[in-house]
């Protein structure tokens, strides 16, 4: 979207279903084409919320992109005319994407509620910059260490921060019971 390219107040958002995993291909595709279609008074935003999901396989820690909403893409966009009437050029464009199954609620879509919109932002904020671990754990929950000084023994998590991702756990030492301080990806279930 151009700086100059101001959003209409008649813009709102919708849902499109897409083929699974074929979110990022619908995105980049609308993205590239609307101004070569010439879309730019109809369309204004493709929305593809992700998080970066972190987990430890064979004691290596690997990230990856997770999208928060499977299936789906957002778009912000100007389909109804001052009648209420679908306008054809941007609705065949979006819905003739390859990938495009079609618009969450069929031949007539709802625009999204506001709080449903705000919701969706209010994820994409708090998932921004930070990794979410794959697997979330619980206080009282017994985990095996598997990375750091403390590697194979177990213990019990006695406090979770998930701001920081980092977990408080009591580790026995030499039958005593001491609080160490791990990141998420540090540790795993013991049923794993």
């Amino acid at each position: 979207m151009s700086a100059e390219t101001s959003v209409p107040a008649t813009a709102q958002w919708f849902a499109l279903h897409t083929l699974s995993g074929q979110e990022n291909k619908v995105k980049a595709y609308i993205d590239k084409f609307t101004a070569v279609e010439e879309l730019q008074d109809y369309i204004f935003e493709v929305l593809l919320p992700t998080e970066v999901v972190s987990e430890v396989k064979n004691g290596k820690k690997s990230t990856k992109v997770r999208k928060l909403y499977p299936g789906y893409v957002f778009i912000q966009m100007h389909l109804y005319d001052g009648d209420g009437k679908v306008i054809n050029k941007p609705w065949y464009f979006v819905k003739e994407v390859n990938g495009v199954i079609g618009f969450v609620g069929g031949e007539r879509p709802a625009a999204l509620k506001q709080s449903d919109v705000d919701e969706i932002f209010a994820r994409i904020e708090a998932a921004n910059g930070k990794e979410v671990p794959k697997v979330q754990y619980s206080v009282g929950e017994e985990v095996k260490i598997t990375d750091g000084a403390f590697t194979n023994l177990t213990g019990r998590i006695d406090e979770i921060d998930p701001e920081r991702g980092k977990l408080k756990i009591s580790v026995s030492i030499f039958g005593r019971f001491t609080p160490v301080e791990l990141e998420y990806w540090q540790v795993q279930r013991l049923t794993e």
